[in-house]
């Protein structure tokens, strides 16, 4: 179960008054939060490709976050360069009123590292709110002899770079966590890049490529098809929706990665309108039915208010640009 933390005191009259109205009228939430914002449909970027993880996320809070505010959530896909050009297409967004939103995920903090920016994200863009932290899970085909993480490693060892793991992009979780693990496993994998996670699969399930290190909420779908199976999570412990699924820390302590996954507005955004919408979002994370979403994709919780994500998002930054610095990411040509 995804624990929610209370939200922090707002300031603004205008968002107390909205809050207010919200108490008295919870039998009609979207009149509640609709005064003076939003006054039309708002567009929620997801820069990764259909199929995955962000777009999964992105509909469900969509639907609940529309009940809230009064008016439609739009999802938009903006797919390409490891989802920097749907994050910068919200950055540099003239009109910063609110109605364009970014569900932005960990490919913010790394970007600045791995690539070059025409924006930059502590600048450009300003948190709303923090959803949670989804694992990845390292998928193999069914039919594979692979049985372990030891035994992937003997694989790996026993011929250099001849094993192939897929991804959804350079510079994405599935790209990062490949790497990571290289690094802490002493193996040489070769890396191939696809359009998102989703065009990974028939490749896996061929015998094409031997592994992917999917995000969980679009692994999980794929496990279920019984062409997959995980052979490990990137938790820093097992799940309890998937309690025989071995974490790879148990082989390597400390091992842990995953992605997380936050709402972003452009930075102008007017202080209120980031309340109205940061309340949204966790209000819709109390609903039932991100609740249970949240638990079947072991999610965990990081800092929800915008002002709490704002401070996780520069240490997570510096997090990936120390490793940049040490040699154990390469930035992206």
């Amino acid at each position: 179960m995804i624990s929610v933390r209370p939200v922090s005191a707002f300031t603004s009259p205008a968002f107390r008054a909205i809050a207010l109205l919200a108490l008295a009228t919870t039998a009609l939430p979207g009149a509640a939060l609709a005064q003076s914002f939003p006054t039309r449909p708002i567009t929620m970027i997801v820069p990764f490709a259909p199929g995955g993880s962000a777009e999964v996320l992105g509909r469900e809070f969509g639907i609940e976050m529309s009940k809230l505010l009064g008016q439609n959530v739009v999802v938009e896909l903006r797919p390409g360069a490891g989802g920097n050009i749907g994050a910068e297409y919200v950055a540099k967004q003239t009109r910063a009123d609110g109605h364009t939103i970014l569900l932005g995920s960990l490919s913010v903090s790394t970007n600045v590292s791995l690539m070059r920016l025409g924006w930059d994200p502590r600048k450009d863009l300003v948190p709303v709110a923090g959803i949670a932290t989804v694992p990845n899970l390292l998928v193999i085909a069914t039919d594979s002899p692979i049985k372990s993480v030891t035994e992937l490693i003997g694989a790996a060892k026993a011929k250099s770079g001849a094993l192939f793991f897929g991804s959804s992009g350079p510079g994405t979780s599935s790209h990062l966590a490949g790497e990571l693990f290289q690094d802490r496993a002493g193996v040489t994998l070769t890396h191939v890049p696809y359009k998102g996670s989703g065009a990974v699969y028939p490749d896996l399930i061929a015998g094409r490529v031997n592994m992917l290190f999917d995000l969980a909420g679009s692994a999980v779908g794929q496990i279920s098809g019984g062409k997959v199976r995980a052979l490990a999570t990137t938790a820093r412990k097992r799940s309890p929706s998937m309690p025989d699924v071995p974490s790879i820390s148990e082989t390597f302590p400390g091992f842990e990665f995953g992605s997380w996954f936050a709402f972003f507005a452009p930075a102008a955004t007017p202080k209120d309108v980031l309340a109205i919408l940061e309340q949204s979002v966790i209000k819709s994370m109390q609903t039932e039915r991100l609740k249970t979403r949240l638990t079947q994709i072991a999610a965990e919780p990081v800092p929800h208010p915008g002002a709490e994500f704002a401070k996780f998002l520069a240490n997570d930054i510096e997090r990936y640009a120390r490793l940049v610095r040490e040699g154990k990411l390469a930035p992206l040509q």
